[in-house]
């Protein structure tokens, strides 16, 4: 099964993000990246359909031959990642907001975190939050927007530079030290970021952590590919492909996928 490819689903192009930090890591690994474009953004939907788009993309990935899964997604992963773990036999890698890193390490006892609705309001997001950052204060800030105007191809749009000033302006004024990015897609927005915040503001998203964990339990299962042949690596989504094909190296072909 270590030929197999390792199956990487988001709510639309964000998950991208993730996917490179692993093909990064792991440029042996065949991979399949799935972009549920036409739903997206999860994180303003209620749970039960989270779960249920999910399930819809987990068994689409598993009927490909995919040995590991990875939710490329943060409200997919606090919403859904339990119950797909109980109800399929291979390893899931899930992805939950750096929020350990930042409380560990802010000196002035302040933190930002840019999230999706679903992300924030999710019971793993406030476990993880009351052990690590009970102490602290923690400026929360639903994205609003944001997955939208990236998914329309409108990043680097004066709306989405308008959105994100009024969403850092509460943070900047705590002075937070440390800017925690809640969902896949917002890595994307790090050069506006960093015009936009304080010089000492230090940005955490999840990807290199994930890329680890998934290297790591491709190990523990014995399915990581040792062949240092060409990977192949597949793009499918059911919105418009020249979207994520813009984020992409333009040697990988995003395909339309009606799924």
């Amino acid at each position: 099964m270590s030929k197999q490819p390792i199956g990487i689903f988001d709510s639309g192009v964000g998950g991208t993000s993730i996917w490179k930090e692993i093909h990064t890591l792991l440029p042996n690994e065949n991979t399949i990246y799935l972009a549920d474009s036409t739903n997206a953004p999860y994180g303003q939907k209620g749970k039960e359909v989270i779960i249920d788009l999910s399930i819809k993309n987990t068994e689409y990935l598993i009927n490909k031959g995919c040995k590991l899964i990875v939710v490329a997604c943060n409200t997919a992963t606090t919403n859904a990642i339990d119950i797909l773990r109980d109800t399929y036999n291979l390893p899931f890698i899930g992805i939950e907001p750096a929020i350990k890193p930042a409380a560990l390490q802010t000196q002035n006892n302040a933190i930002g975190i840019l999230a999706t609705k679903g992300t924030l309001s999710s019971a793993l997001f406030s476990k993880t939050s009351g052990i690590f950052a009970s102490n602290i204060h923690v400026i929360e800030q639903v994205g609003e927007g944001i997955v939208e105007l990236i998914e329309n191809g409108k990043l680097w749009s004066n709306e989405m530079k308008t959105l994100l000033k009024d969403y850092l302006k509460p943070m900047i004024d705590a002075n937070i030290d440390y800017l925690v990015l809640g969902c896949t897609h917002y890595p994307y927005l790090m050069p506006l970021l960093v015009e936009l915040l304080p010089s000492h503001v230090k940005i955490i998203d999840s990807g290199e952590a994930v890329a680890r964990q998934t290297k790591a339990i491709l190990k523990k299962n014995n399915l990581l590919n040792t062949e240092t042949t060409n990977s192949k690596n597949y793009f499918y989504t059911n919105a418009d492909p020249s979207i994520m094909q813009s984020l992409l190296n333009s040697k990988f072909l995003v395909e339309y996928l009606d799924f």
